[in-house]
């Protein structure tokens, strides 16, 4: 490679990590961004990082060659600190975030460097393309004896009170294990709307915009026990408790999930393609084990026994107008009627409740009782399985 290439490459490099230049060139004065030489090393370099495919997605969601976009790859927010305010209306970077110990600080720095509609564009190793990565690694049964290793090492280990301090110290927070719905859960509490995603070369690349400040979220559902925003009566916001079945900041992902996926061909009110839910989660789910945590609510008083579902607002707002008016004159219930009747998919759901509530509004007692037998009975024979 001759001097003039290489130093040529040295200014481009520095391009991409400044966040000041207005435009580049080199000691002799030459403008390389606009004799076009600039744009094809940019090109050459990042294709050598990330590869043809994902340069060539870069390029279909922003303009690589601008001024305004701001190409970076790192792992420390502190190199996004630096980046002047209102200067950018795009920023890459092409370090994957599972190196990014304070990710939601992180992207919330990102957010408060970029305006209104502004793009951002980054990657992610997922759980499951790690998982698919270690098992190609060496034949079996060794890459099951090392993902085995690593699934304890990388999974359990963040998590136990006991090692969790001692994880984060050796490891600094460095290739850290993070599932799809995660990163895209922490993206949106961030203050993101997510545009698109798609796994390239084993990472998932995402392009998001730019559409409110960070929620500043001080307690993020990480735990097993976990509270979601519903539906209560007299239309007041209650947090339900739930056991968790899905990813940590799954809960943000609501509204996206059924604008990208919609609800599955049965109509059962479940979002098609949910990758939101753990394998331990499935199991929970089918013998209901995840609604226990819902008792909390019935002792603070604000669900009872069997009554009408607690919906978030995303879903009570696609019921129609009478149904809002008349279930949100009744506390909602662990046992809701859809259960009783066997009618879980997303239109009998509403006459489900339409028949529950026509009853309990003439006998309150009795009909109670009824829909709580109907619905015990259903879940012990494995009629239907919780949501």
């Amino acid at each position: 490679m001759g001097m003039s290439i290489l130093k040529t490459k040295i200014e481009i490099i520095k391009y991409i990590a400044s966040s000041n230049n207005e435009k580049l060139s080199s000691n002799d004065g030459t403008n390389y961004m606009e004799n076009g030489n600039g744009i094809e090393i940019i090109k050459e370099l990042l294709v050598t990082e990330i590869g043809e495919t994902a340069h060539a997605y870069l390029h279909k969601n922003i303009d690589l060659s601008n001024n305004v976009t701001m190409l970076q790859s790192t792992s420390t927010r502190f190199n996004v600190e630096k980046i002047n305010l209102n200067k950018f209306k795009n920023i890459v970077n092409i370090k994957r975030v599972n190196d990014i110990r304070w990710l939601n600080k992180f992207f919330e720095v990102v957010n408060s460097k970029l305006p209104i509609d502004g793009i951002f564009i980054g990657c992610v190793e997922t759980k499951r393309e790690r998982k698919a990565r270690i098992l190609r690694k060496s034949p079996s049964p060794f890459n099951w004896l090392h993902y085995s290793i690593d699934f304890i090492h990388k999974r359990i280990a963040p998590k136990i009170w006991l090692t969790k301090r001692l994880y984060f110290s050796l490891t600094k927070g460095k290739n850290r294990v993070i599932t799809k719905a995660e990163t895209l859960g922490r993206l949106i509490s961030c203050g993101f709307k997510i545009i698109d995603e798609v796994e390239i070369n084993n990472y998932t690349w995402f392009v998001v915009k730019k559409v409110s400040l960070p929620l500043y979220d001080n307690n993020p559902s990480y735990g097993p026990i976990y509270k979601m925003p519903r539906i209560g009566k007299n239309g007041k916001i209650i947090n339900v408790y739930k056991l968790r079945t899905m990813h940590p900041f799954s809960e943000y992902l609501q509204e996206y999930m059924i604008e990208k996926y919609g609800y599955d061909n049965e109509g059962k009110g479940k979002i098609k393609n949910d990758f939101r839910a753990t394998t331990l989660g499935s199991f929970f789910r089918r013998y209901w084990l995840d609604e226990l945590p819902q008792l909390i609510n019935v002792f603070k008083g604000e669900m009872v026994l069997v009554g009408v579902r607690p919906l978030s607002r995303t879903r009570f707002n696609e019921f129609p107008d009478e149904m809002k008016k008349r279930r949100t004159q009744f506390k909602p219930g662990c046992f809701p009627p859809y259960v009783a009747l066997l009618m879980p998919n997303e239109e009998d759901n509403i006459k489900a409740e339409k028949i529950y509530l026509d009853q309990k509004e003439k006998h309150p007692f009795w009909t109670d009782i009824k829909f709580f037998w109907l619905s015990v009975y259903n879940i012990v024979t494995n009629k239907i399985r919780s949501a």
